[in-house]
């Protein structure tokens, strides 16, 4: 056992004294030392039920002869972090959580662990540090939030809430009727309800094998979460024993499954920031390109929210993601042959999944569209690629040319946006918010829904360089590369330049010529950094585009 390196032997002496201080026993010595990484806080909703996940992890793990240690991992909610400063500090903590996972882990000598995460950086986060620390591995999540119901009882979630602002805004709710969303729109704890990062990166981890069937859409406040912890802290235990190991499952065709089974969900864009990332810790390098591949023969199966009106709750009751799973597999869109922390393969896994409710899940014969969720645009204003959720976009915005309105904040956006200054053809650009300008690359979920909320959703584009929410709709383009701080085309639009946008031939061009880029290249400055202390200022210097995967180096 790895845990041999502090428990075995006469020089180990001083280390065993200091586990006996914990409470061990001499026989729970002989057991496998199995760390549980709990992302439990009292701040963030789909944190705060995971200290009953852990509880039911321990006994599993308990009942199958290992030694359960727990310890901690930070989460931010991205909804309270949303629209002031603390956003800068959403994504960062991807790596914080990756880099302390991996000193705990190494540290301790563990011979498995269970990752409990749950939020929005936090499941990438923990699995780029399985992927680095590479000991067996189980993930499971706290689950989804049940969708809310307003006092008229319809349904509803977190991104209609961000979109009430906007209407209110634009005169068309009453503070009553914010109110109504307020109150109703986040019913219990959970990820919060649509198809948004959280819920998006808890499905990929089954789809790329690294949690069991229904880690993804069983809601929080089921016991079936509570069933299914006890089985991942029992299933940890098989895995040391079959030593199968991260490294062992996230293969680059395991990438591709998780890759397709993100364009018939439908996630978050931010999958095309994480995936690249945990790719790369595993020594995989997955680019922009292969997702339009992907996408290109990939059908979109569903429409959650913020794409449909549908929610986690009703794509569990569906059959989860294994009955998407079987979906594509039966069309030979998977390889089914690869192993997963079941011990078992795709194929044994989903063999008697079933599409319960077909128009949750659609099948291939009448997809919602015969291309994937997400698009990847190229062209002069992105050289190395931007990403848009189309499943999202309404038909009338596929294809859209307008008058540039440059911001360089999101703050100075929004403004304009609530002051009614941007009207029906606009393309807004919000700059200086990528990985280094920002720093951080801010979720920009405020513009958006106040895009939508003052009705002007189907009408008005927005390019960005920062990144937006898995709650955003519309024609909302975003992970421009190269961003503006690092010298890329995005820094030299001026107000009024039109852009053309082509979501079907998968294009952004800004209708200037090379001749006038090069002479506004000549006058360029790139502006002081806006924050120069601190962790954000460390984040800046070492962070890599977001067409990379926003990875460190």
């Amino acid at each position: 056992m790895q845990s041999d390196q502090i428990k075995q032997g006469v020089e180990r002496a001083p280390n065993r004294s200091l586990l006996y201080a914990l409470g061990l026993t001499k026989e729970d010595m002989d057991r496998p030392l199995i760390g549980i990484v709990s992302s439990y806080n009292e701040i963030v909703p789909g944190h705060m039920n995971l200290d009953k996940i852990a509880d039911a992890v321990k006994m599993g793990i308990l009942e199958a002869g290992g030694y359960p240690v727990l310890f901690p991992a930070i989460a931010v909610c991205d909804g309270i972090a949303m629209g002031h400063v603390g956003m800068k500090y959403s994504l960062v903590t991807r790596d914080l959580i990756a880099d302390s996972t991996e000193a705990m882990a190494i540290a301790h000598q563990f011979d498995g662990l269970v990752m409990i995460p749950n939020c929005d950086k936090n499941v990438p986060g923990l699995l780029m540090a399985a992927a680095r620390v590479n000991v067996p591995t189980v993930f499971v999540s706290g689950g989804p939030m049940l969708a809310g119901r307003l006092s008229d009882g319809r349904r509803t979630c977190l991104s209609h809430m961000f979109e009430a602002v906007g209407a209110y805004k634009a005169g068309t709710m009453d503070e009553d009727g914010v109110r109504d969303y307020e109150e109703n729109a986040c019913p219990s704890c959970g990820s919060c309800s649509g198809m948004y990062t959280a819920n998006s990166m808890n499905c990929l981890c089954e789809a790329i094998g690294m949690a069991l069937p229904g880690n993804g859409t069983i809601p929080g406040v089921y016991s079936a979460r509570l069933r299914l912890a006890k089985k991942a802290g029992r299933q940890v235990m098989e895995m040391v024993r079959r030593n199968i190991r991260p490294r062992d499952i996230m293969t680059e065709a395991a990438f591709r499954n998780a890759e397709t089974v993100d364009m018939a969900l439908g996630c978050s864009t931010n999958t095309m920031l994480h995936l690249p990332a945990i790719a790369h810790e595993a020594g995989i390098t997955i680019d922009l390109n292969m997702s339009n591949e992907i996408s290109s023969r990939t059908p979109n199966l569903c429409h959650l929210a913020p794409a449909g009106d549908t929610f986690m709750e009703d794509l569990e009751q569906a059959g989860g993601v294994s009955a998407v799973m079987k979906e594509l597999a039966d069309a030979g869109l998977l390889d089914t042959s690869l192993m997963t922390v079941t011990g078992k393969t795709v194929a044994e896994n989903i063999q008697n999944a079933r599409n319960l409710d077909e128009n949750i899940i659609r099948p291939l014969s009448r997809p919602y569209s015969v291309t994937g969720g997400i698009a990847v645009l190229f062209g002069n204003l992105a050289p190395d690629g931007c990403v848009v959720k189309q499943s999202a976009v309404a038909a009338s915005m596929m294809v859209h040319e307008g008058p540039a309105r440059v911001f360089d904040s999101e703050d100075d956006a929004i403004a304009a946006i609530y002051d009614r200054k941007i009207v029906p053809g606009d393309v807004v650009v919000i700059r200086y918010e990528g990985p280094r300008g920002g720093p951080g690359m801010r979720e920009m979920l405020n513009p958006t829904s106040a895009i939508v909320g003052m009705g002007l959703g189907e009408s008005v584009a927005l390019i960005t360089d920062g990144r937006f929410s898995g709650a955003t709709r519309g024609a909302s383009i975003g992970h421009v590369s190269p961003e503006a701080a690092a010298g890329g085309n995005i820094a030299l639009v001026k107000e009024g330049d039109l852009i053309a946008i082509n979501i079907p031939e998968h294009t952004i061009t800004l209708k200037v010529s090379d001749e006038e880029l090069n002479a506004r290249r000549e006058q360029w400055v790139c502006p002081e950094p806006k924050i120069k202390t601190g962790y954000l200022a460390r984040y800046a210097k070492m962070v890599s585009s977001a067409d990379k995967g926003a990875v460190l180096s």
